[in-house]
């Protein structure tokens, strides 16, 4: 990479921050990868400046073609927040391209982001989660996965695609969907935010306490909601809701598709048909940015109930208040299905 990511909050990266300021007396120019990053450094930003979304709402980050005007707004950027390449490899050479000159920070690398290895195959095996551990002691891949074998659909070429299903490696970086990274990515946005812009200062620290403990207050609440439910199965569209799971206790027994929501394989589909057809599996949850018809195509047949999950707050008003709702919705959607209601 070429251009300045500042990958760790360093006392020299602070300091290189300072000289990318907006216009004396304006707020940085801020470009925000999804919606709920974008919302995040809004609550940071309240009072002074509203950062500007990359990614439109209803468009999956996993892939995206940027219209001019997104294009425009990375050109423009003082300080752009992105999820890493994990969740959007596409915008790694638009970011290099038009905001070289731009503060980039990578959440993923933000001091207190807790990292969780992908996980492998369509069905999961329960796991114990470290919550003691956070990316800065080296914790991102602290579990370990066990193989599913595919053999048993005596299909050549499935046996093939399912083993490309299992090699997918790195670490999952839908890490928003746990609120205590998200509450890691708040101080970090705060910190490059204040040295950019000390006159504001103040303000975004401020506004990152609060965030803090708003975020504490939901957790807590969720917490509650889910714990009656902990114990159901369930399968999710795509394997992206690791962090959510992890931090509430939730654990899904298998997902359709692959963490970046790649068109999952036959023998994968079968696989997970089979966990679904096998009887405890109470809901499956479907997502608005992708078709639902695969979603029918597992449950037919059975019993368990179809969902809706949305990682991203598609439908939501866009701002500071859509991460918290978000997490809200997570838990309500999930509550209800779960508990048949």
């Amino acid at each position: 990479m070429n251009f300045r990511l500042h990958t760790l909050l360093t006392t020299t990266a602070l300091a290189a921050a300072a000289g990318h300021a907006g216009t004396a007396g304006a707020a940085p120019r801020v470009a925000a990868d999804i919606l709920p990053v974008q919302s995040i450094a809004a609550r940071v930003m309240a009072g002074v400046g509203a950062p500007d979304l990359i990614v439109p709402p209803g468009a999956s980050p996993h892939g995206y073609a940027m219209r001019p005007s997104e294009a425009r707004m990375l050109g423009d950027a003082d300080i752009v927040f992105w999820s890493g390449n994990g969740l959007a490899p596409w915008l790694e050479g638009p970011i290099e391209s038009l905001a070289g000159d731009a503060i980039v920070l990578d959440l993923t690398q933000a001091p207190g982001v807790r990292l969780l290895a992908f996980r492998e195959g369509a069905t999961f095996e329960p796991h114990v989660h470290d919550d003691a551990h956070d990316h800065t002691e080296g914790a991102h891949d602290e579990h370990d996965h066990d193989e599913h074998g595919h053999d048993e659909h005596g299909d050549e070429d499935h046996a093939h695609e399912a083993e490309a299903d299992h090699h997918h490696e790195g670490n999952d970086p839908h890490i928003w969907l746990d609120p205590e990274n998200a509450v890691a990515m708040a101080e970090a946005m705060a910190d490059v935010l204040a040295t950019s812009d000390p006159d504001n200062a103040e303000t975004y620290r401020d506004n990152a306490a609060s965030f803090q403990e708003d975020i504490a207050n939901l957790e807590t609440e969720i917490s509650e909601e889910l714990a009656p439910v902990s114990e159901k199965h369930f399968v999710v569209f795509h394997d992206g809701y690791h962090y959510f799971e992890a931090r509430f206790g939730v654990e899904a027994s298998g997902a359709i598709s692959l963490s970046d929501a790649s068109t999952p394989s036959a023998a994968r589909v079968a696989e997970i048909r089979d966990r679904i057809r096998s009887g405890d599996i109470t809901c499956v949850f479907a997502e608005p940015q992708f078709d639902p018809a695969l979603i029918r195509t597992v449950i037919e047949g059975t019993e368990a109930r179809a969902g809706t999950l949305d990682p991203l707050g598609s439908h939501l008003t866009p701002g500071p208040d859509l991460y918290p709702e978000l997490l809200r919705n997570l838990a309500d959607n999930m509550s209800s299905c779960l508990a048949g209601e």
